[in-house]
């Protein structure tokens, strides 16, 4: 495997229909905006890209003139992502990979890339009649960033700021991205090296402590407990800090174990972590029944060295967690 810094980021975009993931798409593809990006539109999609942009028409890939590549998979994904390395190598930067609903992304984590972040695009005006739907609430948590599309159809400030509330009910780690028609500013999406546990915990101090489902919270735009009558929200939370030293060896059978036991539950986890023996930190993301980790940078001499973690996902028993992880730090 190609070293961490060598790898090929991508950022999976995902989203409801409707939501304006064509829309952006489109955008990255046409506009003037300096980044060698390649897309990738499964094949459910549909990309208009006018006759005229196009520089290099393929069978499956083709150039537009803002210097963008677009495939279009009609077939294996991990085909088309080394057919792209080998073809167009040193012609893009990093990958846009869009998707239905939200396909396992765990192929892409592999020999050349890594996963960079999850976006997913939020309908701001057909959200609220969708929030039942568990794949909705599955989108959001997996979320890196959480991009609010059309906003322009919500003028109200207040409404805006109780959808907002709600996503965070759902993922607190998730920046939100505002956006009208499409239009994001790329460098809020793409190689922005996926999670920073640290700049999280700065935005949202109390994101370790417990979360519960957002109809038993009561969110409201204000961030304070309403007994209103909401949505049932069955995903929520659970953040682990835990100080010592962690035996790599315990530590890798728990995440085996644990995927192995829930991870089809478990839409999302991260976290820094202290390894015994090692200088540096290791920093870890999962989706589901994917683990990617590796070595960051050094601790800080000054640097408390806790461990931090966070799971994503649905009938989560922190205590469970939480005293499972613990037996894999070493006593002192």
């Amino acid at each position: 495997m190609e070293e961490p810094n060598k790898r090929i980021p991508v950022t999976i975009l995902t989203g409801f229909l409707g939501s304006g993931k064509t829309t952006l798409i489109n955008y990255v593809l046409k506009a003037s905006h300096g980044k060698r990006v390649a897309v990738i539109e499964n094949e459910f999609g549909e990309i208009a890209v006018d006759s005229d942009l196009i520089v290099d028409a393929g069978d499956e890939i083709f150039e537009t003139q803002n210097g963008c590549i677009c495939c279009r998979v009609r077939g294996d994904l991990v085909r088309i992502l080394h057919e792209l390395v080998e073809k167009k190598q040193g012609k893009f930067d990093m990958i846009l990979l869009e998707t239905t609903g939200l396909a396992d992304p765990g192929p892409v984590v592999q020999d050349a890339f890594q996963i960079d972040a999850i976006v997913t695009m939020v309908d701001s005006k057909h959200f609220q009649m969708h929030l039942d739907s568990e794949e909705l609430q599955k989108q959001i948590a997996f979320a890196d960033r959480l991009v609010l599309n059309k906003l322009d159809l919500i003028p109200d400030e207040q409404e805006q700021n109780t959808l907002q509330a709600k996503l965070s009910a759902i993922n607190p780690s998730a920046e939100i991205i505002k956006s009208q028609f499409g239009k994001v500013p790329l460098d809020e999406i793409l190689d922005v090296r996926g999670f920073d546990l640290e700049k999280v915990l700065e935005r949202e101090p109390d994101f370790m402590h417990d979360s519960v489902p957002c109809d038993e919270q009561g969110c409201d735009n204000d961030g304070h407990n309403h007994n209103h009558n909401r949505h049932d929200v069955s995903v929520t939370s659970v953040g682990i800090s835990a100080p010592g030293e962690l035996d790599f060896d315990l530590l890798n059978s728990w995440v085996q174990s644990l995927l192995a036991a829930n991870g089809q539950n478990i839409y999302r986890m991260k976290g820094i972590l202290n390894v015994k023996g090692e200088q540096d930190r290791f920093v870890f993301q999962g989706v589901h029944m994917m683990f990617d980790g590796q070595q960051d940078r050094a601790w800080r001499p000054d640097e408390d060295r806790t461990n931090k973690l966070v799971f994503i996902g649905k009938q989560l028993d922190r205590e469970q967690l939480t005293n499972s992880f613990k037996a894999c730090i070493v006593a002192s």
